[in-house]
């Protein structure tokens, strides 16, 4: 069991190099750990958490978290802190620990591609940052903590009013949507001229007949005839 540290409720299994939970670790400190640390591991599977029924505060800052992160029900659990992990698709995530996790009030994605700041992209401002804190906010309407800030108020009714319409979506590279669009859609040029005369190397006229024929005197072709020839 070395590298374990155990402290009453509250236990750290951190730089051990794991890839998933080991069983001992539920065994041994499942049934009173409320304070779980596996900071610093390569953590790709949440799978061991099951026997972790009692946990209030969980950390797994610096692992290889992904997408398809799947954590158990934790009723009790408030702290959730998942700084530098893999996380890239933030609607998912929330959803998720919505359902899984309803006590919680804090938490913390920076170092996430998820989490639209200076850390992960220079492109990202504060405009950006703060969407993503709405959002965020409207998911997880019981948070009292985000990242590194307190929710304030004002951030709270916004949250309410707008968090719905934050949704950053990347858009599509535009190289390939052009060449989709090729694709699908080939460029056309349209012409009024029939297919079989647009070869400028085929000239051909094209004749008709007229079935109205203008007689009266205002014709603009009477202006050249003399008045001995009416």
């Amino acid at each position: 069991m070395a590298g374990v540290v155990g402290n009453g409720a509250q236990v750290s299994f951190i730089s051990q190099d794991c890839k998933e939970i080991p069983e001992f670790l539920g065994r041994k400190y499942g049934g009173i750990a409320k304070r779980l640390d596996l900071s610093f591991n390569l953590l790709r599977s949440l799978e061991g958490l099951k026997a972790f029924s009692c946990l209030e505060e969980l950390i797994l800052d610096n692992n290889l978290l992904r997408n398809d992160l799947q954590l158990p029900r934790l009723p009790h659990l408030h702290t959730l802190m998942l700084n530098k992990n893999q996380i890239s698709y933030l609607e998912c995530l929330l959803d998720h620990l919505a359902d899984v996790v309803p006590s919680l009030e804090y938490l913390s994605l920076l170092g996430n591609m998820a989490c639209p700041n200076e850390l992960v992209s220079k492109d990202k401002d504060e405009d950006d940052y703060q969407r993503y804190r709405y959002f965020v906010l409207h998911k997880l309407t019981n948070l009292k903590f985000l990242d590194t800030r307190k929710v304030t108020k004002w951030e709270r009714e916004e949250a309410l009013l707008r968090g719905a319409f934050m949704k950053v979506v990347k858009p599509m590279d535009a190289k390939a949507s052009s060449s989709d669009t090729a694709s699908v859609s080939p460029e056309t040029h349209y012409t009024p001229l029939p297919s079989g005369s647009r070869d400028l190397t085929n000239h051909r006229g094209v004749l008709g007949k007229c079935r109205y024929i203008y007689y009266g005197k205002h014709s603009e072709g009477n202006r050249f005839i003399r008045d001995d020839q009416l």
